[in-house]
């Protein structure tokens, strides 16, 4: 049995991991378990399979027809999908352990089903549009990933914010769907097949709209700006651990779909990696921008995750230019750098949404201004979010840093410092991913202060604890690979040496990140730094056993009774950035107006809407709506004047036909 074949018995087990709960009773967690334990196999045997594709001879494709008129069932596995079904394989398995915690059948008797059967079949639909050779078994594989997401974000559709989000997410996955029918046609028309290794002699007037096509289809599900507007409501409205599925796996398919087709399309312009750079630098600085003045945690962490993808598009943007100039380096940083970021932000940022369901639970808020004082009482959440946060801010010595310093050293290359021709254009990528590396800097102390220090907010937070050892162990492993990732990234550069060179068509001889960026360094200057913490830790902990430090209130500035009103929350922590861009929020405030000697009470409130969604496509959509009610002439009802219609067609195509 080759590996490939191995991976697709994975897939097929996965799609069945639902099963047991449609079979034992809901009101018991017995199916659950029974589900998460199959899929938690089918997952450890595809990431055997993966692991034997390590082997060349075993990585055969699987070639079969069916009776479907186009295209063929085609799947294998080569380099680039390997790299992202480890992803794939291993996340989704830890997310389940945790969903046992989060989200028991035996609590959520109406909806604990729906969610089992859709996670089921959206992880086996990711790892098919992976392993996918032939582009209608993609867009079949595609269409049921996006079906499994609206199930899945709307598993609580009593809510009507939660109906809202995914009607959103259903209109822009379905016309994303459709840029990519078009692309997958152009594809047929210029090669004469739908498989993926025909790409060979595309002319370039051809290449050019499959391209923009692949871009538009792909960015709208990785949450590309200005096409990101599914992303922030469909994250804040899932439970927990859907959101960090969504985030930490589901965006990588559409990082997935772009890194494929530039792969195999000849790159005939160079306004390819030019146009790809400048979007991800905007994404990037818009969504951490954005991030920033968000009140609600998990909308938050919605639009963090599309800064992340803005810098992986920095690195593919770069990687694009490399190849269409000649400059291998270039290549071998961008795409490493991009593909490794890929990893890190799935294990980081899936990190970050477990806790949030953890913090949700016992604040029994989303609103970060209501909460507080968390720390003393789940001070192994504190610990677990210290650990996400630092990684995504990109921060030595975790993932982060090591993934961002590669897409670095790849801008700064681009001046022509070692005495090639420069394009200093490009290197202001730099500029850019060193402001959104402040600003998640500032957002996350502000999340993790906000949440975990001063003092509760509100009441009903005394019983707040750490949750239970299934929730626990899955946030743990998650921070151990941010940790390892992070310490000897290295370990990586196999993988990642292998996918950049099937991507670029160079042998994987000639590929070495290694030469370009001296890792051991980076290892080393990480250990340095843990010791130096763990040691610097160790004599604090003796200093304060040996002199006892009395505890005192804090300065609260000769107030007798200070309340937790007095301290800083979330909206004041950033209410400078927010005022600095707001050229870019365009937020609406309530201020207090005071007109008499005794005025009445008076609240101060900030609120900033998505201006893509909220300011221009919920707007249009409504417009044309109200225009197209015209023709609801046309829908009478009447099951005559329906045939009528489709007799007065067929003439029309039969005439056409005969014309042409």
């Amino acid at each position: 049995m080759n590996a490939t074949s191995i991976v697709l018995l994975a897939t097929i087990l996965i799609a069945m991991s639902g099963l047991p709960m449609l079979v034992f009773s809901k009101q018991t967690q017995q199916g659950q378990r029974y589900a998460v334990a199959i899929l938690v196999v089918g997952c450890l045997t595809g990431l055997y399979g993966v692991t034997f594709a390590f082997d060349v001879s075993h990585s055969t494709k699987l070639i079969h027809s069916w009776t479907l008129p186009y295209g063929m069932f085609s799947v294998g596995i080569d380099a680039i999908s390997r790299f992202f079904l480890f992803l794939i394989f291993t996340v989704p398995a830890l997310i389940a352990i945790y969903g046992l915690g989060y989200w028991k059948q035996n609590e959520h008797i109406g909806n604990g089903r729906q969610l089992g059967l859709a996670f089921g079949l959206l992880v086996s639909s990711l790892a098919l549009i992976c392993i996918a050779q032939d582009g209608v078994l993609f867009l079949l594989a595609w269409e049921i990933m996006a079906l499994a997401i609206f199930f899945l974000v709307t598993v609580e559709d009593e809510k009507p914010e939660v109906r809202r989000a995914g009607w959103v997410y259903l209109v822009t996955t379905h016309l994303a769907t459709l840029c990519l029918f078009a692309m997958f046609a152009l594809w047929r028309y210029a090669t004469g097949s739908f498989a993926f290794d025909s790409a060979q002699g595309i002319p370039a007037y051809l290449a050019n709209p499959i391209f923009i096509l692949a871009l538009l289809g792909f960015g709208a599900k990785a949450g590309l700006m200005p096409l990101h507007i599914w992303l922030p409501g469909a994250h804040a409205n899932a439970p927990s651990h859907v959101s960090g599925m969504l985030s930490g796996v589901v965006l990588k398919i559409g990082i997935y779909g772009i890194v494929r087709m530039t792969g195999l399309l000849p790159i005939h312009e160079a306004w390819w990696g030019g146009s790809l750079l400048a979007i991800g630098s905007i994404t990037a600085v818009c969504g951490i921008v954005y991030a920033i003045a968000q009140h609600d945690l998990k909308r938050m962490l919605a639009y963090s995750s599309i800064e992340n993808v803005g810098i992986i598009f920095m690195g593919i943007g770069l990687a694009v230019y490399g190849r269409y100039l000649g400059h291998m380096d270039w290549v071998i940083l961008g795409l490493a750098g991009a593909l490794l970021h890929s990893w890190n932000h799935g294990l980081f940022k899936t990190l970050l949404f477990l806790n949030s369901g953890a913090i949700i639970h016992a604040a029994h808020t989303r609103e970060m201004d209501k909460m507080g004082g968390l720390g003393k009482k789940m001070p192994h959440s504190m610990a677990l979010f210290a650990i996400g946060a630092l990684g995504i801010c990109a921060l030595p010595p975790l993932n982060g840093f090591a993934s961002e310093w590669l897409v670095y050293i790849g801008l700064f290359r681009t001046l022509g410092l070692d005495g090639s021709l420069g394009y200093p254009a490009l290197s202001v990528g730099a500029v850019a991913l060193s402001l959104v590396g402040a600003l998640a800097v500032a957002g996350f102390v502000k999340i993790f202060s906000v949440i975990y220090l001063g003092m509760p907010r509100v009441a009903g937070t005394e019983r707040a604890k750490d949750p239970g050892l299934s929730m626990i162990i899955p946030m743990l492993m998650m921070a151990f690979g941010c940790i390892v990732i992070g310490l000897f990234s290295f370990l990586t550069f196999p993988l990642l040496n292998s996918a950049v060179g099937i991507w670029s068509g160079m042998p994987e001889t000639h590929i070495s990140i290694s030469a370009f960026a001296p890792s051991l360094w980076i290892s080393l200057i990480g250990l340095t730094l843990i010791i130096s913490f763990g040691l610097a830790f160790i004599l604090w902990n003796r200093f304060q056993s040996k002199n006892r430090i009395p505890r005192r209130g804090t300065w609260d500035c000769g107030y007798a009774a200070p309340t937790a009103r007095m301290q800083y929350t979330g909206s004041s922590f950033g209410q400078s950035l927010v005022r600095f861009f707001r050229f870019l929020l365009w937020p609406r405030y309530k201020q207090p107006f005071i007109k008499a000697l005794f005025p009445s009470k008076q609240s101060f409130s900030r609120e900033v809407p998505d201006v893509i969604l909220d300011r221009g496509f919920l707007p249009g959509f409504h417009y044309v709506q109200v225009k197209l009610r015209k023709l609801h002439i046309i829908q009478q009802g009447n099951t005559h004047l329906y045939i009528l219609y489709i007799g007065f067609i067929l003439l029309f195509l039969v005439v056409y036909g005969a014309k042409s």
